[in-house]
């Protein structure tokens, strides 16, 4: 049952994703008749399965949204601006109750009873309730002759038993969801007289043809119904339907009021995904072997090495293959893991919508990059902090209607997220129109909390950081979305931890851009190997700007036991590795070099003091933390090709470390 379970909600995670991409496209007026099939189905299906497992409240919840959207397809209902609403914020709660059936949680969302009764009202049973809703619905076909192409053309048994009906599934929806070009045919001969009924037992039989739907969509929309009858595509040569000898079936008459959508010239069904689910610890294994077989490259190179031949062109030209198909594989490997953020972006679209609910303000949400693919894990990390920011981007960032009319802004502010490759790091943005960063008052409270002192001259640059400092908030009231101190700071530690920085850009009266970069991956990287006071270790290529050897007289000492590197006439504050961590072989002066020039997230530079730059090299990274527990300035470990394990250090964990304000206030004194 449990893989049963895990298999459905991994399909329900496919399903909410198309539904999202459905309404935005009805959203943006760019929508037809398959866009609302393809919502329908979604919806549809969610429901089939969650019936499966008993998931009641998700079932009710699905039936009274499927009915309206059912109304909507068959133009009984038009799509105004209050249903576009009511339908936008029940695939939302839709969403929210898979959430909590997968975590196995109580309750329902806050908003479940409150669209339950909106949903109502276009389905014409606001005063129904849900537990009251029959299992069997009456019936209704409209028969069209159809001339059916037999090499197209697919027949469908659905011959339901109790269960079936039982669980919440209805036969006309079920065939409704096969496609629109059908014919349908029903067996009535097995219905007994009413004495002799059984309700455990099931006696309608349907055949179905179905001419625009290739099977493999077919098999899907009949998923999760197997088992509940004898219900499949049936193996035969096509039928012949003469509609007259079917029992004939009077349709309800329907207002022809609601516009018709526009046609289109090709169907999403047709260019259908194909995919392969794959348990995640297989490729979780499969990443590891591929690390070994990186590590035994870098074994190979080191053992030529140490046999002192020299370098042989033949021997050489097979390491070079070797070291090219193992980088091969590897990227190929990592792009398994690899995920557009399009499913995690339409997730936080339900949070923008509902902080501005929260707060009375109008957005208008706007994602770019949707395609842009990462890490996995990268994407399950990244939701929290991403949650945080798009909630301050509306609550802080975006100002009341009234305040931007005045301006003469829109009354509907803008909040972006923008994803995209740059530079071998994936960028992430959130972006908002409002009206920009309050430096004089974030300085303020800052010196009210005595974070800076009170004559501090802090750069913009400087005090857009002071955001990040723990229990730091500008908030005059504590609400549900802010004001308790926990917010920013977070997002920058839950960032740090999976290797990114994040920094801000902000203009006063145009608004703000939090930018998050982030590694490829987070099972390899780029770095120079280094010794430090006989210990070797490994400085991420994606914090250097340079290395240097200084001339003589460039190193120069300001006050006690600091050290500034002078470089091209501007003073860098020197960061002595060996010291900072507590070897036992580090020297206390800083030797001619070499440096490695490092940028800290804010921009910032600092020069490590190193003993040997020994090489690049790309290295598989190891956890520390699941045998030894964090260590202050080190963020993983490597095994290199000689097998010495090498630590990882993280620079601006080492720049805080060592004390950068007591650095640069030093650096200022020394320079006046």
């Amino acid at each position: 049952m449990d893989t049963l379970k895990a298999t459905f909600f991994a399909e329900c995670e496919e399903l909410v994703e198309a539904m999202a991409e459905g309404l935005n496209q009805i959203a943006s007026d760019d929508w037809d008749t398959e866009t609302v099939n393809a919502i329908f189905r979604a919806v549809h299906s969610i429901k089939g399965a969650a019936g499966a497992f008993g998931l009641e409240k998700l079932v009710a919840f699905a039936h009274r949204f499927e009915t309206v959207l059912d109304r909507i397809r068959s133009h009984e209902l038009s799509i105004e601006t209050e249903v576009l609403r009511v339908i936008t914020r029940s695939s939302d709660v839709l969403a929210e109750l898979v959430e909590l059936a997968q975590s196995d949680a109580e309750g329902t969302p806050s908003a479940y009873d409150a669209l339950l009764q909106d949903l109502s009202k276009f389905t014409g049973a606001a005063d129904v309730a849900v537990a009251e809703e029959p299992f069997f619905a009456p019936l209704a076909f409209a028969p069209m002759p159809l001339l059916l192409d037999e090499n197209q053309t697919i027949c469908v048994r659905i011959f339901p038993d109790a269960a079936f009906y039982r669980n919440g599934h209805e036969p006309e929806r079920l065939i409704g969801a096969l496609g629109e070009q059908i014919s349908v045919r029903c067996d009535f001969d097995a219905v007994p007289l009413l004495d002799g009924f059984d309700l455990d037992l099931g006696y309608l039989d349907w055949k179905v043809e179905v001419s625009d739907t290739p099977r493999e969509q077919i098999e899907a929309a009949l998923t999760y119904v197997q088992g509940l009858g004898q219900i499949g595509i049936h193996e035969e040569p096509p039928f012949l339907l003469d509609l007259s000898l079917a029992p004939q079936i009077v349709a309800p008459e329907v207002e022809q009021s609601a516009p018709e959508p526009r046609p289109t010239s090709s169907s999403p069904r047709q260019a259908s995904a194909q995919t392969l689910r794959v348990d995640p610890e297989r490729v979780d294994r499969l990443i590891n072997t591929v690390g070994e077989l990186i590590i035994n490259q870098a074994v190979i190179a080191q053992k030529i090495d140490a046999s002192g031949r020299g370098p042989d062109g033949d021997v050489s030209a097979a390491l070079d293959d070797y070291r090219y198909l193992a980088r091969e594989i590897q990227e190929a490997v990592m792009s398994i893991r690899a995920q557009p953020v399009k499913s995690l972006f339409q997730r936080l679209a339900r949070v923008v919508r509902e902080a501005g609910e929260a707060t009375g303000k109008q957005v208008q949400f706007e994602t770019v990059g949707e395609n842009t693919e990462i890490d996995k894990t990268l994407i399950e990390r990244l939701a929290d902090p991403l949650t945080h920011m798009l909630r301050n981007a509306v609550d802080h960032g975006l100002e009341n209607p009234d305040r931007r009319a005045k301006t003469s802004k829109p009354q509907i502010g803008t909040v972006r997220l923008m994803a995209a490759h740059r530079s071998g790091h994936v960028v992430i943005e959130v972006a908002d129109d409002g009206a920009g960063l309050n430096r004089t008052k974030i300085l303020e409270k800052a010196r009210d909390k005595g974070l800076v002192p009170a004559d501090a001259k802090l750069s913009d640059s400087e005090v857009d950081n002071l955001l990040f400092m723990p229990g730091f908030s500008t908030a005059d009231q504590v609400t549900n979305l802010s004001g308790r101190g926990v917010g920013m700071d977070v997002v920058k530690t839950a960032i740090t931890a999976i290797g990114g920085r994040i920094s801000i850009s902000s203009e006063p009266g145009k608004g703000s851009i939090f930018s998050i970069s982030l590694p490829l991956t987070l099972a390899v990287l780029d770095g120079i190997v280094v010794s430090v006071a006989d210990e070797t270790m490994v400085v991420p290529i994606a914090s250097i700007i340079e290395t240097i050897r200084p001339a003589v007289g460039d190193v120069i000492q300001v006050g006690h036991d600091q050290w500034v590197l002078k470089v091209r006439g501007a003073y860098v504050p020197i960061v002595a590795l060996g010291q900072l961590l507590g070897l036992s072989k580090a020297l206390a002066i800083p030797q001619k070099g070499p440096f490695i020039l490092i940028e800290a997230e804010d921009a910032s530079v600092f020069a490590f003091s190193v003993n040997e730059i020994w090489d690049q090299r790309q290295i598989v990274i190891k956890s520390l933390e699941g045998n030894y527990g964090a260590v202050p300035g080190i963020s993983a470990a490597t095994i290199l090709g000689d097998g010495k394990i090498a630590l990882i250090v993280d620079p601006d964990a080492l720049i805080s470390l060592a004390g950068r304000p007591q650095l640069e206030t030093d650096l200022i004194a020394e320079n006046g």
